[in-house]
């Protein structure tokens, strides 16, 4: 059996958690250490058992509390190149020998969970995804990418999870307040999916037999998990799958733990 759990998941900060049981790993430390500790504490887990933290891209929604949870910890810190480069100048000191420097498209293994990330679409240095296996069963994570193209795609399929991004509703974003230019990069293929594709990608995948879906990383102001579900719903729904029997459907809050997903 593998688990998964959002700690937290949004712009204001993200971090999520991964366990078969023998192994533990968060992804990403985006939000106080404080908050993580609590949040592992909820679904009773301890954080002094983390294996392992693996890091998306380096930016500070993802990375603030990267260098606390490895001093306090002792754990490693996965993450390639250009994250570490991105994230080194404001996280402190870490330990050279928790400092592990990973590529996409090469697997490597921590422990029993064998962790593939992949290439995606973002205004970052050299950002992934992650898919996470064991126990013949895999868990895919893609938040921050701008477009959803063939290999990010591949890397879902087959899933028994997915935690997608469901950033922003394009007509909410549209009417905001931001910014021209922060609207277009959020808009750009280098920035956030909107809800709008992510139902789209999840009424393909479904299309393919995979069945439980969470999405995540919505934005406060530009989106809601309301609009959120009943947007990435109506996809699933006009393929004629149904809510709740043939598919499961979760959006993942920015404040709150969810549900413990087993797996």
């Amino acid at each position: 059996m593998i688990k998964f759990c959002s700690l937290f998941s949004g712009s204001s900060g993200n971090s999520l958690f991964i366990t078969d049981g023998k192994t533990r790993i968060l992804i990403d430390a985006g939000i106080t250490g404080i908050r993580i500790r609590k949040a592992l504490e909820s679904i009773g887990e301890n954080p002094m058992d983390l294996d392992a933290l693996v890091v998306t891209h380096e930016h500070s929604d993802h990375t603030k509390c990267a260098g606390v949870i490895t001093r306090r910890y002792g754990i490693p810190v996965y993450a390639t190149k250009g994250t570490w480069d991105g994230m080194s100048r404001y996280i402190g000191p870490v330990n050279e020998a928790n400092v592990m420097h990973i590529s996409a498209n090469t697997d490597f293994q921590i422990k029993t969970i064998k962790v593939h990330p992949f290439s995606i679409p973002h205004d970052a240095r050299d950002p992934v995804g992650f898919s996470f296996f064991s126990d013949d069963k895999k868990i895919t994570v893609a938040t921050d990418i701008g477009i959803m193209n063939d290999l990010i795609f591949e890397n879902i399929k087959n899933s028994d999870l997915v935690m997608l991004e469901s950033n922003h509703d394009i007509e909410m974003l549209d009417n905001g307040n931001y910014p021209y230019y922060l609207k277009k990069r959020i808009r750009s293929d280098h920035g956030h999916l909107c809800n709008e594709m992510a139902g789209k990608t999840i009424a393909a995948l479904a299309e393919q037999g995979a069945k439980r879906f969470v999405i995540g990383h919505l934005s406060h102001e530009n989106n809601s998990p309301e609009v959120a579900f009943q947007t990435v719903a109506s996809h699933i729904s006009g393929n004629g799958y149904t809510i709740g029997e043939s598919i499961e459907l979760y959006v993942a809050r920015r404040d709150e733990t969810s549900q413990v997903f087993e797996i």
